[in-house]
Formats: C-alpha cells, structure tokens, sequence
C-alpha cells in the first residue's frame, strides 16, 4: 500500500483558487499510490481566522469538494483531502475532512471534535464534531483525526477501538510546538500499535509559522519518512499486515484493565 502525504505551503500571497488548482494538480500527480493526505485547511489556513467566514463552503458540493473529487478520480487514488471550513445548513461553521474514493464520490466526512484556540480563534468561531469517523480502505481501516485531536489519546484508542489500522491526521500545527508535534504522532502510534500518516502544512499563515515536518510512523513506532519545513512529497510503501503482526508479536492491547468498550470486556 502506497500512501503520499503532501505537505502543503499555506502561502498568504496565493489566492484560496489558485491553491486549490495547483494542489488538485499535484493530487493528479500521484497517480499510482493507494492514498493521498493533504493537510488541515489548506485552503485558507489553519489560523487565517479572519477568512473562515469568506471561504466556508458547503462539505458535499463546495468549491473543494468538486476540485478534490475530480483530481481523485483522474488520480484513481483514495484522497484524504484534508479539511474545510464547512458551513452547515444552520450556518454554523466547522473543521470537516473529506475523504474520497478513487471513482471521486465523497465516502466520508469528519467534524473536527476538539477545536484549538482557548476561548479564541477555531475554539469560538466553529462548532465541534461529536463522533469519531473510520472509512474501510482496501487494505486497511483508517481512523480520522485533525490536528489538535492528537493531543487527546482516549480518542485514538476509541478509533483503534473501532478497527482502526491507519490513523490519519492533516495538520496546521505551529512551528513552535513542532517537538510536541512529532513526538504525539510517535506516541498514537506505539500505544495503538497503528500507522499513522500525519500531514501538516508549511509555510506561514495567520502569522504563525508552520511546523511541517509530516511524518509516517508504522505500529512499532519507527519514522519511516518525515517531510522538512518546506512543501514536499512524502511517498511511502505501507504493509497493512504489519499492524496484526506487531499487535500479536507485543500484545499490549490485550491487557487493557481501564476504558474498555463494553464489547471488549472480559474478554482477558
């Protein structure tokens, strides 16, 4: 399983269409992967709090979903195409991935659930998701998360607990908080002994520095590829049987006392 994750320059001089065309462009261009990520709201930028309501669109037939279902189509690839900012038959806005299937149809959407900004900016200005999302790929299960998400790990054991084989997470993440960045995609990894594909943004938006730094992990938590500070491609072959492999080869998961679903208990 061939996953590209493509690390996006969130450049404030380039317009929201012109980005979107050059990123469907670049989607168009890795024909031949499994699946494609892109970061979280890469056509406005993640802190580009001023231009949320200007750019909201619709998840299902806005402006991106058109574009990014097209590339994925000509691109025949399953595309995580980040996040929009969605504004929903009620008018309230929020943080929603969509995920399309290589004929283009949109097969999932997730509403970003823990929203960042400490009574400001996306905290205030967006509603919050309130269920977890997976989507059945081919040759695994991906659970989606944004951002922010990554600091809350009880969510991520709920995605594992779900069938989760591949934790995908599009980023805006601050460069001053890179480490923490990098380290929490280690983290889900080893304690979910799960990939995880984490996508961010580069350059600056909103003022605030990106971290990029995107980096695929596998369920041992080894970094098989991570990305600079500047916009690039990141192509990696996955082998989706590695997940059983190391969960049966360090069973950690078995032992879990606290926080079990109700289907999983007594089952030690």
């Amino acid at each position: 399983m061939r996953a590209s994750l493509l690390q996006i320059d969130v450049n404030p001089h380039e317009s929201v269409g012109s980005r979107r065309e050059r990123v469907a462009g670049l989607v168009r261009e890795q024909a031949g992967a499994d699946l494609v990520v892109l970061p979280e709201l890469w056509p406005v930028g993640a802190f580009a709090y001023e231009d949320f309501d200007a750019y909201a669109e619709p998840a299902e037939d806005g402006p991106t979903a058109r574009a990014m279902g097209a590339a994925a189509a000509a691109a025949r690839v399953w595309l995580h195409a980040g996040s929009v900012v969605e504004r929903a038959g009620d008018g309230t806005l929020y943080n929603t991935s969509l995920v399309f299937g290589p004929d283009g149809a949109l097969r999932r959407t997730y509403r970003k659930i823990h929203r960042f900004g400490f009574d400001k900016g996306e905290a205030v200005m967006m509603g919050g998701g309130d269920e977890i999302a997976t989507v059945e790929l081919p040759d695994a299960v991906a659970g989606l998360a944004t951002c922010y998400d990554l600091r809350f790990p009880e969510m991520f054991r709920q995605l594992t607990d779900a069938g989760a084989t591949l934790l995908v997470v599009p980023a805006g993440w601050p460069a001053r908080r890179r480490a923490h960045w990098t380290l929490l995609a280690r983290a889900r990894a080893v304690e979910n002994q799960a990939y995880v594909l984490a996508c961010c943004s580069a350059g600056t938006h909103g003022g605030v520095e990106q971290a990029g730094h995107s980096q695929v992990v596998d369920p041992w938590g080894e970094v098989l590829a991570e990305a600079g500070e500047a916009e690039q491609v990141l192509s990696v072959e996955l082998d989706p049987a590695k997940v059983a492999e190391t969960r049966e080869q360090f069973p950690v998961l078995r032992d879990r006392v606290l926080g079990l679903p109700e289907p999983l208990r007594g089952r030690h």
